[in-house]
């Protein structure tokens, strides 16, 4: 009995396990009694030949590494019943792959039931795009809307060099302090954000990492005069929460001001160590404010990959995840 309850387990390779997101992955399956997790020496996690072989030999592969290795990776499939789902930027914007972002359509739920190739979202693209998409679709915003969103994020967000920069003894005085970065418009989520969302052009991007360990909040402003019709705050909150309506992860939360928040301040680590997206609504009907908030290591990277891998085997898609 032993013997055939092991032969039902889905076997899976995280390639990267080292990194934030593997080991996050890996973390999420400790409690799961259906995976069973493919081993590759210490030594050899390099060696193309071991990882061929391991990544052949496994239902799903993760990858949670750098883009060239990413598609190097790819590159080493032999075995047609190999499945990806691929955390690194790589292939986010290759129609070949099927975007991991189930909650944007039943479109993208099925395809990614199905795929054997699914590119995860990026963390700060799923926050941009879970408030931008359904406006597009909705035929709120045009193609050609200037937008602009600014970000902050948790330090884990950065990799491992980042958190030992920020944790050890040599951490800096500036480090203490919120840092813009990607000033100069080349973030690596800028081409996901516009091709997932239909855009005729880029967002203005403006991404801000502090000093807490996980957690963001993406923003983005609706000026209501710029519209081809005019918005109020409850006609946007009202597109939102019908086209969210039902998902297990993703919520509009109460429409209003600071007083829906504690405090009158919308902190941006309250979900970390979930997979959950909180979605708002604020401001007046002259400026809207739409904020996706999130844990970029779980709806914004592992937790995303694990509930896609649930999707791909059919299972509940909550399996594993808080």
């Amino acid at each position: 009995m032993k013997g055939s309850e092991s032969l039902m387990k889905t076997k899976v390779f995280i390639d990267g396990s080292a990194g934030t997101t593997g080991l996050q992955i890996y973390e999420r399956f400790a409690k799961r009694d259906d995976i069973e997790i493919l081993q590759i020496d210490e030594e050899k996690r390099k060696d193309n030949a071991a990882r061929k072989e391991i990544i052949n030999s496994s239902d799903i592969t993760f990858l949670c590494l750098p883009d060239a290795a990413a598609v190097e990776a790819v590159s080493l499939i032999e075995n047609p019943n190999v499945r990806v789902i691929d955390a690194s930027t790589a292939h986010r914007t290759d129609p070949a792959w099927d975007y991991g972002f189930p909650e944007l359509s039943a479109e993208h739920r099925a395809n990614i039931a199905k795929s054997k190739r699914v590119a995860n979202p990026g963390c700060y693209a799923s926050g941009f795009i879970s408030l931008v998409y359904p406006l597009v679709q909705a035929g709120v915003l045009p193609e050609d809307y200037p937008l602009v969103s600014h970000a902050v994020s948790g330090y884990s967000g950065g990799g491992k060099k980042m958190i030992a920069a920020i944790e050890g003894a040599d951490k800096t005085f500036e480090m203490a302090s919120p840092r813009q970065y990607a000033l100069a418009q080349s973030h690596k989520h800028l081409p996901e954000m516009q091709k997932v969302c239909g855009l005729r052009y880029k967002p203005m991007f403006n991404p801000i990492v502090d000093d807490y360990y996980c957690g963001m909040v993406v923003s983005v402003p609706l000026i209501t005069r710029s519209l081809a019709k005019k918005y109020t705050p409850a006609d946007i909150h009202e597109i939102l929460a019908a086209h969210y309506d039902g998902q297990n992860f993703v919520k509009v939360m109460e429409l209003g001001g600071a007083e829906t928040l504690p405090d009158g301040f919308l902190a941006a680590n309250t979900l970390a160590g979930t997979n959950n997206m909180q979605i708002f609504v604020f401001g007046n009907d002259e400026q809207i404010l739409l904020a996706s908030r999130l844990d970029n290591l779980g709806k914004g990277a592992s937790g995303a990959a694990v509930q896609n891998m649930n999707i791909m085997l059919g299972l509940d898609e909550t399996t594993g995840l808080i």
